[in-house]
């Protein structure tokens, strides 16, 4: 495999055309997702989260946050799934940034990049973690 496929951020030359345009469109569906800021992120911190079938197509559609790794499920279906007015209503931002530094490993490349350099904040808590 081509270390531009492992890499999503390799540099245009390293892509065909048409692979360096899909990048392009794919990173811009998570950034017009992206709220203004952390502190519009006012979903559920405790009890028992339904999403709705938009976002839990494949899978689980219950996520009690009280368990870990339901609670991790959840913020990953969002982050991956998740568009611009559902990242509000079911992400936390006390959560999400607790969360964050083994949350950071186990969504993609992109999503992790388009939050990682939209909120610095998040950033930090990663390299601290380390």
């Amino acid at each position: 495999m081509s270390s531009s496929s492992q890499h999503p951020a390799a540099a245009p030359r390293d892509l065909s055309g048409a692979d360096a345009e899909d990048l392009a469109l794919y990173r811009e569906k998570f950034r017009r997702r992206l709220p203004e800021s952390l502190d519009e992120l006012h979903g559920p911190a405790h009890g028992v989260v339904e999403l709705p079938l938009h976002l839990a197509w494949s899978g689980m559609t219950s996520f009690d946050l009280g368990k870990p790794r339901q609670r991790m499920g959840l913020y990953r279906t969002v982050l991956h799934e998740g568009l611009h007015d559902d990242l509000p209503r079911y992400l936390n931002q006390d959560l999400l940034l607790q969360l964050w530094p083994v949350l950071r490993s186990l969504v993609g490349r992109t999503v992790r990049t388009m939050w990682e350099d939209a909120f610095p904040q998040l950033a930090p808590r990663t390299r601290a973690a380390a």
